[in-house]
């Protein structure tokens, strides 16, 4: 795993020069975001996409 500089540098890296501090700031709350909700299933478990569909069926359209 990265540390936060090395994360934040790759980051850096990845993003076109042109981008502003809001774009790299988005970048990096979405990396938290994903990094925050891999955590929690880790520790909590998941649901397989089948599941969640037979437990959410009556509510989503099949076409």
């Amino acid at each position: 795993m990265q540390t936060a500089k090395q994360e934040v540098a790759s980051l850096l890296e990845r993003l076109p020069e042109g981008s502003s501090l809001e774009d790299v700031q988005y970048h990096l709350y979405v990396i938290e975001k994903i990094r925050r909700g891999l955590e929690r299933a880790e520790a909590e478990g998941a649901i397989s996409q089948v599941q969640a569909e037979d437990r959410l069926g009556k509510w989503l359209i099949k076409s």
